[in-house]
């Protein structure tokens, strides 16, 4: 039986959600945004998305916005019931570290609770859809941080020859501190799984590095490389939280991500994990950051030092796509770092 080429895409103002719809908008699909706007209930202002709402509405016929709240478990049900789509991309989510540990109902209620609602809709309103859940990194908590290190002039990096590629899937999730935040994508990561274990769903989570793209609201407690290039436009002051400004991150373009997405929703699998970043190619620590931004808007950057890390933050992460190859041979990265960088600085120029 064909797959109906209709799809519902969750947090779709967010960065890959809006992705997601663009992309799925132009291959031709019936697509289904669900967007309530809550982040920016979480970041305030600067973390509003309704202005790529409106992007996305007015571009292109084919995407229908739902304003609805995820964690309302019978919208939920009733809109799964009514739309009954072939396909289901999942990335609402409150987003940051510090955030959580402030409102600990509030994210677990969507990073858990929504998640879970939207698996029990799908299973009982589209059994056959496919479901792809965006998960996190920091589902495995700090543990990275154990693995040995070596200080190099402007960055941390491994030094041990078996993470050479970077930090595959069966990497330990537990026992190492997550922040509120991380435990609460590890509970929503580990029942997609179930999902696909138990009932046979075809779905995957895809635990994101860090993730990125022109279309991002960043703010400074979530969205890296966006804040840090608005930072130097605007001649901001951004603080660095420990590690020396050395901590690494490796970056992956929302293009990519939502190319993966559509590789899995062609060819799917029941409960897969997957490592999704930039690998070590799009790898970058904040200082090489800074002169990266400097390098394109001709302005230093400012900045000030905390010597305090952020709880359970990385200082150096990098994903190995292998298995992401291996699965998926006909994917891989075609943003590359110099990409990422000239795009979000064009788009916060044409923004500001």
């Amino acid at each position: 039986m064909r797959m109906s080429k209709k799809i519902l895409v969750t947090g779709s103002s967010g960065l890959i959600g809006s992705e997601v719809v663009d992309y799925f908008c132009r291959d031709g699909w019936e697509v289904h945004g669900v967007d309530n706007n809550l982040r920016a209930d979480f970041f305030g202002p600067g973390g509003d998305t309704r202005w790529n709402q409106r992007r996305l509405q007015g571009i292109h016929k084919n995407f229908t916005h739902h304003e609805l709240d995820i964690r309302n478990r019978a919208d939920v049900l009733k809109c799964l019931e009514s739309l009954r789509p072939g396909a289901v991309v999942h990335t609402a989510a409150q987003p940051s570290h510090d955030l959580a540990a402030s409102r600990p109902f509030d994210d677990f209620d969507v990073n858990a609770g929504g998640t879970l609602n939207l698996l029990e809709a799908t299973r009982r309103h589209a059994p056959e859809a496919v479901f792809v859940h965006m998960s996190t990194n920091k589902v495995y908590g700090d543990r990275p941080n154990s693995i040995r290190l070596k200080e190099l002039a402007t960055r941390w990096d491994y030094d041990d020859a078996a993470y050479a590629s970077g930090i595959r899937e069966d990497f330990p999730i537990d026992q190492s501190k997550h922040s509120l935040f991380g435990a609460s994508k590890v509970a929503a990561d580990v029942m997609v799984q179930e999902y696909g274990r138990y009932f046979g769903l075809k779905c995957c989570a895809l635990r994101g590095g860090c993730l990125t793209g022109p279309n991002h609201s960043g703010v400074e407690l979530h969205g890296f490389l966006s804040y840090l290039i608005k930072c130097n436009l605007e001649g901001r002051t951004y603080k660095v939280y420990g590690y020396k400004g050395k901590q690494v991150r490796d970056n992956i373009h929302s293009l990519d991500v939502a190319r993966f997405i559509h590789a899995f929703v062609e060819n799917p699998r029941c409960g897969e994990v997957y490592n999704i970043g930039g690998g070590r190619g799009n790898s970058c620590s904040i200082l090489e950051a800074f002169e990266r931004a400097a390098a394109l808007s001709g302005q230093k950057m400012s900045f000030e030092y905390v010597d305090k890390n952020r709880e359970g933050d990385h200082i150096c992460y990098i994903s190995d796509l292998a298995k992401m190859r291996a699965h998926f041979p006909s994917w891989d990265l075609t943003k590359s770092l110099d990409d990422i960088f000239r795009e979000i600085h064009d788009a916060s120029r044409q923004r500001a």
